[in-house]
C-alpha cells in the first residue's frame, strides 16, 4: 500500500506542472464563469442582438420618414389608406389581384 502512494507521488511531483497547466487551462477555457465557451456564447448573442438593433433602426428610420411624409401631404394619408388598408372612396370599386395559385377540388368520380 505503501509502495503505491509513493509511486503515485512520485509520478504527481514528476508532472507537477503539466498538471497545473491542464487544470488551469480546464478552468480557464471550460468550468469558470467567465471561460472562453461562454464568452463565444455571449458573442454570438451580441452579434443576433446587433442585427435586430438595426432592423429595428431601419424599420424605424422608414416608419419616421412616413410620418414626416403623411405631415407635409394629406394625399399620402388617402393613398395608404387605399394601398394598405383596402378603404375606397364612395365613388369608386376596388379589386383585389392576387398572384397566389388556386387550389383546385379534385375530386375522383367513380
Amino acid at each position: 500500500m505503501r509502495t503505491r502512494l509513493n509511486a503515485i507521488l512520485n509520478l504527481v511531483g514528476h508532472y507537477k506542472y503539466l498538471i497545473v497547466v491542464v487544470v488551469g487551462v480546464a478552468v480557464v477555457g471550460f468550468l469558470d464563469e467567465n471561460s472562453f465557451m461562454h464568452r463565444i456564447k455571449l458573442d454570438m448573442q451580441m452579434s443576433d442582438l446587433q442585427s435586430e438593433i438595426k432592423k429595428y433602426t431601419d424599420r424605424t428610420e422608414a416608419d419616421t420618414k412616413l410620418l414626416n411624409e403623411l405631415k407635409r401631404n394629406p394625399q399620402s394619408i388617402r393613398k395608404i389608406a387605399r394601398e394598405q388598408y383596402f378603404m375606397k372612396a364612395d365613388d369608386e370599386d376596388i379589386f383585389v389581384l392576387s398572384d397566389d395559385p388556386k387550389k383546385e377540388n379534385n375530386i375522383v368520380e367513380e
